[in-house]
């Protein structure tokens, strides 16, 4: 594994962790009343918003796991096309899962669907900007030792923090706390974020710390 290589997985995953410190702090400033806590429903949205733009950016910029090659104008937007179905289809689906899961049906249903599109964005915006709308490419990553290359094995790590931070988020719902955040979805929205922000610091980490055992091959 090269050095340049992981210094740039560092440093996009530090741009993309300021993008989720911004999503907080810079509403807040520009707009009276806008809190974390106070509007949820408002910071999710900016949040996802934040954190998807970087994401895209870097992608742009970076191109990570990707061959650079020529490619007609159509299937560019064929394969935009099929990423933003991607993500539509992934929001629907994280919020079926959200409300299997325990999560009310009706009530509060655009707080469940906004935090299915924070959950999507940590999770399936990332493979669709590291390896598109390929499903197979998606199956072989998350399999056993699938990954092809460092920006693959951050991808791991990220979305395995996400969604145990989601999970481990709805833990003090239905504590007779009487908290303010543990009103739904805050605890969750804040775990998600808060795990996906820790697998961007831990990833390059790890891959650093186990640098001479990762030996990315071709398949």
């Amino acid at each position: 594994m090269r050095d340049s290589e992981g210094g740039r997985l560092l440093a996009a995953n530090l741009l993309v962790a300021v993008s989720v410190s911004l999503s907080a702090v810079l509403p807040a400033a520009l707009l009276e009343g806008f809190s974390v806590l106070g509007t949820h429903r408002s910071w999710m949205a900016a949040c996802a918003a934040a954190v998807g733009t970087a994401s895209a950016a870097l992608h742009l910029a970076l191109r990570p796991g990707q061959h650079h090659r020529r490619s007609s104008f159509a299937y560019k937007i064929s394969r935009f096309l099929k990423c933003c179905i991607y993500f539509f289809m992934s929001c629907i689906l994280f919020h079926a899962i959200i409300v299997l899961y325990g999560a009310p049906l009706i009530e509060s249903v655009t707080e469940t669907f906004l935090f299915a599109v924070l959950l999507s964005t940590f999770t399936t915006l990332q493979c669709l900007c590291i390896l598109g709308p390929n499903i197979q490419a998606w199956i072989r990553v998350f399999s056993k030792n699938g990954a092809m290359s460092i920006w693959e094995s951050s991808l791991q790590i990220t979305t395995v923090c996400s969604i145990l931070g989601a999970w481990f988020g709805a833990f003090p719902i239905p504590l007779d706390w009487d908290r303010p955040w543990q009103v739904w979805p805050i605890s969750c929205s804040l775990g998600a974020t808060f795990g996906y922000m820790a697998g961007l610091i831990i990833a390059p980490l790890w891959i650093h710390w186990n640098r001479k055992q990762l030996t990315y091959k071709s398949r």
